[in-house]
């Protein structure tokens, strides 16, 4: 997969935050949400490359833009996938909130899971416990792998965890085994990234959470070195049947890093709104400032860019 394809990426997650970006803290998530869609899509059609899109904003039926099967770009040059959320934390962004971001994946074909739009059961780490997590294990089991791995108490330890009942005994048998717990209301593919972020404080990811964000957030930490185990929670027999038609014969299959993610992958992201990751897009009277990130699986490269969007060359935006 040609490097110089990394910055052209970029450039879409860039229009997509600035475009959900005018509309932060105005509460209203599907305006959010489609000006990110609007945005990335138009983008998308500038790349010389023939893309599908593998994971997007759900079946076609039920997406006007960037459904999962969607073919996207100029149709000439490299075949590759993509996985991709224009804005996750869309009710962040409509609300005002942190960690906002929009996000892709990018992958040669037949390279990322092709996840149906459900539930994922999760865990995630950075780079130091890789190898050390086991998803069949019990969040007490794991935090003490990761504890002995750190060579610290589980007191020290920090699991970021999506804030949703379901996750009410997940919460109390951390809480027993005497480790701290960051909540969130929305995010997780940022909150999988923290646990590779060394600055972050958080230790690992743990929970329930969509299947989508689970393959986005795995390419994220192929690139980090961390690493990353799921399995599909779908929530009725129709999911089911989707993720059968998708290629996954085994429901209770655990899917690791590899295999959500696998061959060289790259993966951009710039935030909407200020975060522990990402600073948030900022306007000004001339045009706007963007913080983004680009990493590649293959080299380790992980480059922050700050770019500055002056409108008058930029009219759309």
């Amino acid at each position: 997969m040609n490097r110089n394809l990394a910055l052209e990426f970029v450039r879409v997650t860039e229009m997509a935050a600035l475009a959900s970006a005018r509309l932060m803290g105005r509460g209203n998530e599907k305006d959010c949400d489609q000006a990110a869609v609007d945005a990335m899509r138009s983008m998308l059609d500038s790349i010389e490359a023939n893309c599908t899109v593998v994971i997007g904003e759900g079946e076609r039926d039920e997406a006007p833009m960037l459904y999962i099967g969607e073919k996207v770009g100029t149709g000439q040059g490299p075949e590759l996938e993509l996985a991709l959320d224009p804005l996750e934390g869309t009710t962040i962004c409509s609300r005002g909130g942190p960690n906002a971001i929009s996000v892709m994946a990018v992958a040669d074909k037949g390279n990322l899971l092709h996840a149906p739009d459900t539930y994922m059961d999760k865990i995630a780490v950075g780079p130091e416990c890789a190898g050390v997590i086991d998803i069949r294990l019990s969040p007490t089991e794991n935090l003490k792998r990761i504890a002995d791995k750190k060579k610290c108490r589980l007191q020290d330890l920090t699991a970021i965890i999506l804030d949703r009942p379901r996750h009410q005994d997940l919460i109390a048998e951390v809480r027993n085994a005497g480790s701290r717990i960051y909540l969130i209301g929305d995010g997780d593919v940022s909150a999988a990234i923290a646990t590779a972020t060394p600055d972050s404080g958080i230790d690992v990811l743990f929970g329930i959470g969509g299947a989508p964000e689970g393959v986005i957030a795995a390419a994220a930490l192929r690139c980090l070195g961390g690493d990353f185990q799921g399995i599909l929670r779908p929530r009725n027999k129709d999911e089911i049947e989707r993720a059968t038609k998708m290629g996954i014969k085994d429901i209770h299959k655990v899917f690791h890093l590899e295999e959500l993610a696998k061959g060289n992958v790259m993966f951009c992201a710039t935030g909407v709104t200020d975060g522990s990751f990402l600073d948030g897009v900022v306007f000004r009277p001339w045009g706007a400032l963007t913080h983004s990130i680009v990493m590649r699986s293959e080299t380790g490269t992980v480059r922050h860019i700050r770019a500055e969007h002056h409108f008058d060359r930029k009219p759309r935006y």
